[in-house]
């Protein structure tokens, strides 16, 4: 009797196991309701294939450990192909696609969805983003934003500018670098911040042209980069580079530049360009897809982009007092509408032509 009573104990142990096994995996609370119960969907499938994640970008390889420990049974692979290539290679695979997950600069989100090659899903914290920065169905959503700032290399530059009238003075002669709007997409950005500074908008782009105008007049323009020169102001061959804040932070922090690099949010305004991710029209591991997105926008996940000096896309998310002081509150940062941007590249192209490069 006593044996048959352990046997029927154990059974009823093992059946408690397989229905709340992935809650008593998980460690400690969930970080969302039904996390436990998406778990347990995920280790039947028992992996996710990430697209365009490079390790080295954007603190990928932190949310790849912190995602494996906490989630032991699925294993991540990965590759690292650019968002144009990442959106061709769905495409091309939309009979069978390879990926669960997709990542890249929001306007490729906004081009997958166009192609149909993504499906609707809402993860945590998806109501909290901005509208601009998500496709209402959640076709693609923001995870995280690069922002446009002066990267300036104080052993080259006496007076740190605070804003982009500053640039405007003499003393800033052949000093700044920045990429060409016609052929990056981090040159269309910018020229949107300075419409922004300039009482323009993602609906009036002309007053960002027409500043990079003023900008080449007056001689401040040491030369038009067509790829990211970052080597080169590690180096120390730029004084002042209008790019992406996570690059100044990861040459003053990471590079081995520390102080000699300010990284400087114009006073006036800037923008936050989004990088998006989207869960791939039937993908081969949907649970596990949707698992590793909730992780990616979970305050874990998003607390882990800051670590590697992008800024989290979800409002308010709990940052340590080290990486908050990297970060600091900048409410002159604007979401842009990449709908918007995208489909203004052409005159965003003419005007910066006719601005930038006419005499």
């Amino acid at each position: 009797m006593e044996r048959r009573s352990l046997i029927k104990g154990a059974a009823a142990l093992a059946l408690a196991v397989m229905m709340n096994g992935s809650a008593l995996a998980l460690d400690g609370a969930e970080l969302y309701a039904g996390e436990a119960r998406l778990y347990e969907a995920a280790q039947k499938e028992g992996m996710a294939v990430s697209f365009d994640t490079g390790p080295e970008w954007a603190n990928w390889k932190s949310l790849f450990r912190d995602f494996k420990k906490r989630y032991p049974d699925i294993e991540l692979t990965y590759n690292d192909i650019g968002s144009a290539a990442t959106v061709v290679a769905l495409d091309k695979t939309r009979r069978r696609p390879q990926a669960d997950t997709a990542y890249y600069f929001a306007a490729s989100g906004v081009d997958a969805a166009a192609k149909d090659v993504v499906a609707p899903f809402q993860p945590v914290n998806f109501d909290k983003l901005p509208a601009v920065f998500k496709e209402p169905s959640g076709k693609w959503f923001t995870i995280h934003t690069l922002n446009v700032a002066f990267l300036v290399n104080k052993k080259l530059v006496k007076n740190v500018p605070a804003g982009w009238n500053d640039l405007l003075r003499p003393e800033y002669k052949s000093s700044v670098v920045y990429l060409d709007p016609r052929s990056t997409g981090v040159g269309q950005v910018i020229v949107f911040a300075a419409a922004y500074a300039a009482g323009g908008s993602v609906d009036d782009v002309k007053p960002g042209a027409d500043y990079f105008g003023k900008l080449h007049a007056a001689g401040n323009v040491l030369r038009v980069e067509g790829t990211t020169p970052y080597a080169k102001f590690v180096k120390g061959e730029i004084p002042i580079w209008i790019g992406y804040e996570n690059d100044g932070l990861k040459a003053k922090y990471v590079d081995g530049m520390g102080d000699a690099v300010d990284v400087v949010i114009p006073k006036e305004a800037s923008v936050a360009a989004p990088y998006a991710i989207s869960l791939v029209k039937n993908g081969p591991n949907p649970n596990a897809g949707k698992l590793w997105l909730n992780f990616i926008m979970s305050e874990a996940g998003q607390s882990l982009f800051a670590q590697g000096f992008v800024r989290p896309s979800v409002p308010d998310v709990k940052l340590s007092p080290e990486v908050q002081a990297k970060l600091p509150a900048a409410p002159q940062i604007r979401p842009l509408d990449v709908v918007k941007a995208s489909a203004r590249k052409a005159e965003v192209d003419r005007l910066w032509s006719q601005a930038a490069l006419t005499k």
